[in-house]
C-alpha cells in the first residue's frame, strides 16, 4: 500500500516503561520498532503501534513542568495566542494531553476559562489539585462531540501540544479538532518536525509513544482532508526541533506556511529518496557513541547518564549501551527516582547524585535539554566533569 521501510530498530523496551526494583527479575516488554515512508500521504510512520493504555497508564511518568526552558517555551506561547486570538474570560482554551497543567495555567492565570483532557492519572491529578479543571481520557472525535454538546459554543482556542504523534486514530483525533473548534476558532498544534529529525540523525526521537513524523507536506494534506487549513507555521527548538501551527476552518495561508511546503517540495520530502541515507547515518551515529563510550571505559572512567527520557530507551538499545558502562541515570523527575531503565535496568536517581559520586563524564541522554542541564551542573564541572551531547554528532564538551 506504498508504505516502505526506512529504518529498523529492532525488538526495543518501550519508552517510559519503568521497571520497579521488585520487577528487575521480570522480562522487560518489547516491541518492534520499524519506521517507515508512506508515499500516498507523505507521511513517516512507525509500522507498529502499543496499546495507549500500556504507554500511558497508571505509572506514566512524563512531566512536563519537569524542564523549565520547557515551561518558559510554553509560557511564551500562551502569552502570544493571549495576544494574537485577544483572549479575555468569555472565552474558551481546551487542551488535549494537557498533562500536569503546565500550559493551561498561563490561560487561567488570566481568567481565561480552560479545560484539560488527558489519560495519565498522575500529571491530570497534579492539574486538578493545581485548579486547573482536568477530564481523564483519551482526546478523540467521541470525546470532541460529546464535549460540543456541552460546550455548544464549542473552543476558541484548541491546544495540542507533542501529542499529534502520539495519536493510533490520527484521522479521528484531527475530525474531533475540527468538531470542538467554533467557526472563528484557532488550533494551536505542536510537532517534531521530520526534518530536523533527518537532517540532524535525531533517531533516538522514534519510540513507540511517537508514531508519526510530521512534515509540512503531510500536515497540510492531513488537515485539508478534514476541512481544516494550516494558515501559519512558526519553528521552535523543542525535542531537537518542532513546528508550532496555526490551524483554522477558513484557508488564509501565511508566507512561512508557502514558502516552508515549497522548500520541502524543492528537497523532495514526499518522496523515498529523500530518507535513503538515514539509516546508514544512524547506524554509525550509535556505533561512533559505542566506540566513545567504551573507549572511555577501557581507560578508567566513570560514566552516568542524563535524562531517563524516553527517547533514552531508543539511543541505549540501538547503541548497546547498559550498566557495564553507565552507572546510573541522574533525573530531576521526583516519579523516576528509584526505578530502572527498561531492557538495561540501568537505576535513575536524583540529580544530587552526580556531585555525590562525580562520573568523570555525563551522557546527555536529554540532550535537546543541553544548554539547560549544563547551566545547572556547575558544580559537576567545576570538579573537572565533562559531558558527552550524542546528536547530531558525539562530542565531549567542558564548561
Amino acid at each position: 500500500l506504498g508504505v516502505t521501510t526506512i529504518l529498523d530498530l529492532g525488538n526495543t523496551p518501550l519508552a517510559d516503561r519503568l521497571v520497579r526494583r521488585q520487577e528487575l527479575s521480570q522480562e522487560d516488554i518489547r516491541a518492534p520498532l520499524t519506521l517507515a515512508f508512506c508515499s500516498r500521504c507523505a507521511l513517516v510512520q512507525i509500522l507498529e503501534t502499543v496499546e495507549p493504555e500500556i504507554l500511558f497508564g497508571a505509572d506514566y511518568p512524563y512531566y512536563s513542568s519537569v524542564s523549565e526552558s520547557l515551561l518558559a517555551h510554553f509560557r511564551d506561547s500562551a502569552a502570544q495566542i493571549i495576544e494574537r486570538e485577544s483572549l479575555n474570560k468569555n472565552c474558551l482554551v481546551i487542551e488535549a494531553a494537557s498533562n500536569d497543567g503546565y500550559m493551561l495555567r498561563n490561560f487561567a492565570h488570566f481568567g481565561i476559562p480552560v479545560l484539560g483532557i488527558d489519560p495519565a492519572p498522575g500529571p491530570a491529578g497534579i492539574a486538578v489539585k493545581q485548579g486547573i479543571p482536568t477530564r481523564q481520557y483519551f482526546f478523540g472525535l467521541e470525546v470532541a462531540e460529546s464535549l460540543r454538546s456541552e460546550y455548544e459554543d464549542g473552543a476558541d482556542v484548541f491546544l495540542a501540544n507533542n501529542v499529534l504523534a502520539h495519536v493510533a486514530d490520527l484521522n479521528g483525533f484531527v475530525e474531533g479538532i475540527r468538531v470542538l473548534l467554533r467557526e472563528t476558532g484557532t488550533a494551536v498544534i505542536e510537532v517534531p518536525y521530520v526534518i530536523d529529525l533527518v537532517n540532524r540523525c535525531e533517531f533516538d526521537t522514534i519510540y513507540h509513544q511517537h508514531l508519526c513524523y510530521f512534515s509540512v507536506t503531510s500536515l497540510n494534506r492531513l488537515f485539508r482532508n478534514h476541512g481544516l487549513f494550516l494558515n501559519d507555521v512558526e519553528r521552535t527548538w523543542v525535542h531537537g526541533g518542532s513546528l508550532r501551527l496555526h490551524v483554522h476552518k477558513f484557508e488564509r495561508p501565511s508566507e512561512r506556511v508557502i514558502e516552508l511546503l515549497e522548500e520541502e517540495d524543492r528537497q523532495g520530502i514526499d518522496s523515498l529518496g529523500y530518507y535513503a541515507a538515514f539509516a546508514d547515518r544512524t547506524r554509525k551515529l550509535a556505533e561512533r557513541l559505542k566506540k566513545m563510550l567504551e573507549d572511555l571505559k577501557r581507560s578508567g572512567h566513570s560514566i552516568a547518564g542524563y535524562g531517563a527520557a524516553a527517547k533514552a530507551a531508543t539511543m541505549l538499545s540501538l547503541a548497546g549501551i547498559d550498566r557495564s558502562i553507565l552507572d546510573f541515570i541522574a533525573d530531576r523527575n521526583e516519579h523516576k527516582h528509584g526505578w530502572y531503565m527498561g531492557g538495561n535496568h540501568i537505576p535513575i536517581v536524583g540529580t544530587e547524585e552526580i556531585v555525590v559520586a562525580q562520573p568523570d563524564y555525563l551522557l546527555l541522554l536529554a540532550w535537546n535539554f543541553a544548554d539547560e542541564i549544563i547551566s545547572a551542573q556547575t558544580e559537576y564541572a567545576g570538579r573537572g566533569g565533562k559531558f558527552i551531547v550524542p546528536v547530531p554528532e558525539p562530542e565531549i564538551r567542558g564548561i
